[in-house]
């Protein structure tokens, strides 16, 4: 692969099941792949590396063991500024490349998919899940603004009364519910999650690059005409950061309690 996906510490895989096909694969299956800081620069890159990479015809996305993603390893110390905004600009460039990319995306979402993993599950082209895999958006019970992806794309796959209340609430839903309201696009057996996902590259692979990565483009203006709104969230998660509800959600998860948001009690969250 020459110089291309040449940037991490082996807890993002990348190889080539069939030819035209590239699979991504979250690998830290230990820890349901959740995201080190470092990977959020790693994945930033990986993406803009599939934009250029020649021999890649559609991008397949999963996780290693029995999660997609969770997020952000909680085991992480809490971002300084500086980290946040880092964070904060990998993430810009991460989403705006994937919606600019003309090659296809399938997110194999093989378990459960919670913030940045639902984010990544849900921006691609086509998405299947696991029926019975939980997926969370997870943002404000953690404190911070739903920044990476909700206002960018739920009200467009879901409408706004949905979106509202699984974004606030950060209910819980499964593959097949998501399939139901048309969040993703199949679902199907845990054991098919991975095959069937290849299966649908495969056909990709093999059909009219022109007028899939032109049907894509223009598919995909609803989304790039949108990023001014993506880019507001995402500024008011990372202020969100610095705040005393997000604190105390970091240390709740920590001691396995339930978070007392200081905001909630009349308290400035600052």
């Amino acid at each position: 692969m020459s110089d291309l996906y040449q940037h991490g510490t082996g807890n993002v895989l990348v190889e080539r099941p069939a030819e035209g096909v590239l699979l991504i694969t979250l690998n830290r299956p230990e820890r349901y792949n959740s995201l080190l800081m470092p990977m959020f620069e790693e994945l930033s890159e990986i993406w803009a590396d599939v934009e250029r990479d020649d021999e890649t015809r559609v991008v397949v996305v999963t996780g290693a063991g029995k999660a997609f993603c969770t997020g952000m390893d909680v085991r992480e110390p809490d971002p300084t500024p500086e980290a946040a905004l880092a964070m904060l600009e990998s993430e810009r460039r991460r989403i705006s490349t994937m919606l600019r990319i003309e090659k296809p995306v399938i997110s194999a979402i093989n378990g459960p998919a919670v913030g940045y993993g639902l984010s990544t599950a849900l921006l691609a082209d086509i998405s299947i899940a696991a029926e019975d895999a939980v997926l969370i958006e997870g943002h404000t019970k953690v404190g911070v603004t739903a920044g990476d992806h909700a206002a960018l794309i739920w009200p467009l796959l879901v409408g706004m009364a949905k979106t509202k209340y699984y974004v606030l609430t950060s209910e819980k839903l499964t593959g097949a519910e998501a399939e139901r309201i048309g969040l993703v696009s199949l679902a199907v057996s845990r054991e098919q999650v991975l095959p069937r996902a290849l299966e649908v590259a495969a056909q990709l692979a093999r059909g009219s690059q022109q007028a899939l990565r032109f049907t894509k483009r223009a598919l995909n203006m609803w989304l790039t005409n949108a990023l001014p709104q993506h880019e507001l969230s995402s500024a008011l998660e990372i202020l969100d950061f610095a705040g005393a509800d997000y604190r105390e959600a970091r240390q709740a998860f920590r001691e396995k309690r339930a978070p007392v948001f200081p905001s909630a009690s009349g308290v400035p969250a600052t």
